[in-house]
């Protein structure tokens, strides 16, 4: 049985859309999300509404779509409702070392995927140190080594704003449901295609039609190993 759907004409009927958001299952809040963006300021009042009914919760994807609405919506008091309730962003910018995730979650937040993976890969070059910043790759013994937290903070930022498509751990999942195999594994989530990798950068699909775990895009770390050092390390425990 599908969740009733409501054809707005009042504000009772924004009202009830709200109710409907917070109440709904993944694909409804989904449609309703959309929805209420096509509804002006009255949409995107149910949608600020809804973020704070939901602000001590950890963020999900879904409210990831409904702070993606707000952040690329021209009106003013979107813009003046996140600067006061979320100026970092809907993920909380945790880091150990007092890394910068602010640039991160805002390319992420527009969905501009190629750019946010090369300053994903600078940012864990900033956990690794001065020298890997340098030599701009890391070594696998570097990874093991990444603060749990920011490790979480990277994953989650790409989790919340890609639908839970791509992320570390999502990566790491379906690595595990192939048990372990690197070649099925590199066909999966379209880093290869029989016998040839895919090229950066332009064979790479930086929008949410990839196959899921496509991104971020760890081989460019250099090889396995770094790869299953980050799959191995306890932040995933």
């Amino acid at each position: 049985m599908t969740d009733p759907m409501i054809v707005p004409g009042t504000a009772n009927d924004i009202d009830l859309l709200l109710q409907q958001l917070i109440a709904g299952s993944i694909g409804v809040q989904q449609q309703l999300i959309l929805q209420l963006s096509d509804l002006g300021d009255e949409g995107l009042h149910a949608l600020m509404e809804f973020l704070l009914k939901r602000r001590e919760t950890k963020a999900t994807w879904i409210d990831g779509n409904a702070y993606q609405v707000l952040y690329k919506s021209n009106a003013p008091k979107a813009k003046e409702f996140l600067l006061s309730c979320f100026p970092e962003g809907i993920v909380p910018l945790k880091s150990e070392c007092g890394i910068d995730y602010n640039c991160l979650q805002q390319l992420l937040a527009v969905q501009d995927f190629q750019a946010a993976d090369r300053l994903t890969l600078q940012k864990m070059c900033e956990l690794a140190g001065l020298t890997a910043i340098q030599r701009k790759w890391l070594y696998f013994t570097e990874v093991e080594n990444f603060p749990i937290t920011d490790l979480h903070t990277i994953n989650h930022l790409w989790l919340v704003h890609s639908e839970g498509k791509f992320g570390f751990s999502v990566q790491r999942e379906i690595w595990l449901g192939l048990s372990k195999n690197w070649e099925n594994f590199w066909s999966k989530i379209g880093w290869k295609n029989g016998n040839n990798w895919t090229r950066y950068p332009n064979e790479f699909t930086w929008n949410l039609s990839a196959p899921k775990g496509h991104l971020p895009l760890s081989n460019q770390l250099r090889g396995v190993r770094v790869i299953a050092s980050l799959f191995s390390h306890p932040a995933w425990n």
